[in-house]
This record gives structure tokens, C-alpha cells and sequence, in this order.
């Protein structure tokens, strides 16, 4: 340290700031939200954190200074958690015979408050699903817009609430419903829905999953001292909230009578305790088939990755890509999947 400049030891000082709470964020995954709901709203910022601490590791190695080991070591014993934000290689999204393609998609009740502004995007929607034609869609922020029709899925299962406008989620399929239901969320429009489609041969379990929002604004410019203090208190009420959703949807799974895979907006990130409890004993097909940081989420300050595909691990991933498409503040995600054991 006496090498160090007056500047480089302040960036020295941030530094092992942002290392000693990337170490802590690495156990934030086993903390209930229920009991340390303040200390989960971190879960947010790991990926803003990851990427700090790579270029304080840059910023050290140009320099030729020790110093670069401290980020080093932070990033090495979490390299599992690197992986769930980037990822150099991935597998090109091909869809053969025999193969299923599952689609995630918040479409934010297809712009009908006009937060874009751009026309007609329930048909816009539409002719991108015509485009890249998968097998099932699972919808979150769905309501009926009369621009929002296809004709190529006529299996539909579509579960709204609401009084003025009814919304909610549904599933969109090519293949035959055997079943379908719904899991109730208390005090809340958001819910899960699952529906058992018979896919040639096989059956398969699909679950769409829409966790509690925590309500932030992406384009939030800046919050006064209250107004941050509220956030905080909202996020830890939102994050106990996502914890009592996920263990509703975990005791519905442990049920499901066929191989199963789960779409949806957790509203959370990869790095938090209800993606865990979750992910599981699933695959989760960005890790083994996405590339780079697989955005979900419009943020500007950093990419966040809040929209997953899990699949059974009896599935093989056979590619699986996120779009750059605007026209909700979600980004869709696509999956191939062979259902052959």
C-alpha cells in the first residue's frame, strides 16, 4: 500500500468495499427474505457489483499493481455467480424435428397505457411471435388486446383479474391442453398457472410464474432521502411477498405428475433467494445455452436478468436465446428443448 498514490489509495478503499459486499451478497441466496428482508434487497445490485469489481481488477492489472488480486479472488469464489450474469458461449438457437420451442414473455398489458411510443404493439408482438414461431408461450401482463390475436395457437389458457381492465398470465400453445389450473397469490393480481400439454407422445408440465413487483422505476432519475426510505420499505415488503408466492408455487411442484419446466418474471434476480428455492433440481437454460448477459429487463444503469426458463433436468437444452425486441420493459426469452429421455 505505501506504493500507492493518495488517488489509487481511495480506489483501493472503494474497492475493498465493493469486494466485502459481493462476498456477502454470495450468501444472501439462503436468507429468507421473511427474516432478513432489508439485507435481500441487495440482490438487486450483485450484478452491478460483479461488474464493478471486474474493472477494479482491470484498473489494478493495467497498473501492474498486487492490488489486482483482491477483486481477483472475490470473482474466483464466486465464478458461479459470474456465470449467471455472463456468459462467453452459448448454443445457436436451431429448432429441429422432435423438438420444443417455450417462449417467457412480460408484454406489460401490450403497451396499453402507452409507456412506449411507438403504435400498435399487441400487433407488433404478434408478428414477432410469427417470426420466431415457438411451440408455447408463456404470457405475464397479459390482458385482451384486440391486436393480440394468432391463430396459430389455438390451445389457450388465459387466467385475468380485474375490474376495469382484466389482466393477468396465460399459455399459448400449438399441442392440446390435458389440464390446466391456477395457484393463488393472497392480496395480489399476480398469480402462477400451470398447464399439463400433450406434446406427441409425452406429457409436459408448463408453469408460468409472475412473482410480486417491487414497482421501480427504470427511468428513476434520482430518489430524496424519503423517498429512497420508502423504496427500501416497499422491496423488503415485495421480497417477503416473492417468498411466500414461491413456497405456494415449490409445494405445487413437488406434485407435478410429469417432467415439468417453469417460465416467468420472479422479479428477481439469479442471485436472490427465491430463484434458488425455485431453480432447485431444474436446469436453468440461459446458464447452459444462453449467451452474454442474457437481459431481461429494461434498466439503464446495468443489465438485470429477471425472466427465467427452467426446464427438468431429463430435458435436453438444445439452444436458447434473449431478444433485444422493445416493445414492452421485458425482453422475451426463447428455448429449444428434445423431450426424449
Amino acid at each position: 500500500m505505501k506504493k500507492l498514490s493518495a488517488l489509487d489509495k481511495l480506489f483501493f478503499l472503494l474497492n475493498s468495499v465493493a469486494a466485502a459486499l459481493l462476498i456477502f451478497s454470495f450468501v444472501l441466496p439462503y436468507l429468507p427474505p421473511r427474516t432478513f428482508a432489508i439485507l435481500s434487497v441487495l440482490s438487486l445490485g450483485v450484478p452491478l457489483l460483479i461488474l464493478v469489481n471486474i474493472l477494479f481488477g482491470i484498473y489494478w492489472l493495467l497498473k501492474m499493481k498486487r492490488a489486482v488480486f483482491l477483486s481477483l479472488i472475490v470473482l474466483i469464489i464466486g465464478y458461479r455467480y459470474v456465470g449467471s450474469l455472463y456468459k462467453f458461449s452459448g448454443l445457436k438457437m436451431e429448432k429441429n424435428e422432435g423438438q420444443l420451442a417455450v417462449m417467457s414473455y412480460n408484454v406489460r398489458l401490450f403497451n396499453v397505457y402507452d409507456w412506449i411510443e411507438k403504435e400498435n404493439i399487441g400487433s407488433r408482438i404478434m408478428d414477432f411471435i410469427t417470426e420466431e414461431n415457438p411451440d408455447i408461450i408463456c404470457f405475464q401482463e397479459f390482458h385482451d388486446d384486440p391486436q393480440a390475436v394468432h391463430t396459430a395457437y389455438p390451445y389457450k389458457y388465459e387466467e385475468l383479474s380485474g375490474q376495469r381492465m382484466r389482466h393477468g398470465q396465460a399459455i399459448w400453445s400449438k399441442y392440446p391442453f390435458l389440464s390446466t389450473g391456477s395457484i393463488k397469490f393472497e392480496n395480489t393480481a399476480n398469480n402462477a398457472i400451470y398447464a399439463d400439454i400433450i406434446t406427441g407422445n409425452d406429457t409436459l408440465r408448463v408453469y408460468n410464474v409472475h412473482l410480486q413487483s417491487s414497482r421501480i422505476n427504470p427511468r428513476a432519475e434520482s430518489l430524496d432521502q424519503d423517498g429512497s426510505k420508502r423504496l427500501l420499505k416497499r422491496m423488503s415488503e415485495t421480497f417477503e411477498m416473492q417468498q411466500d408466492q414461491a413456497e405456494k408455487v415449490l409445494a405445487h411442484l413437488k406434485d407435478a405428475p410429469y417432467r415439468t419446466v417453469v417460465c416467468g418474471d420472479f422479479n428477481n434476480t439469479a442471485f436472490s433467494y427465491v430463484y434458488k428455492k425455485l431453480k432447485q433440481d431444474f436446469n436453468d437454460t440461459f446458464e447452459y445455452a444462453g449467451k452474454g448477459f442474457g437481459r431481461t429487463f429494461f434498466f439503464r444503469y446495468f443489465p438485470v436478468r429477471i425472466d427465467f426458463i427452467f426446464s427438468h433436468p431429463e430435458l435436453v437444452i438444445e439452444g436458447f436465446k434473449s431478444y433485444k425486441i422493445h416493445l414492452s420493459d421485458h425482453y422475451p426469452i426463447m428455448t429449444t428443448l428434445s423431450l426424449d429421455r
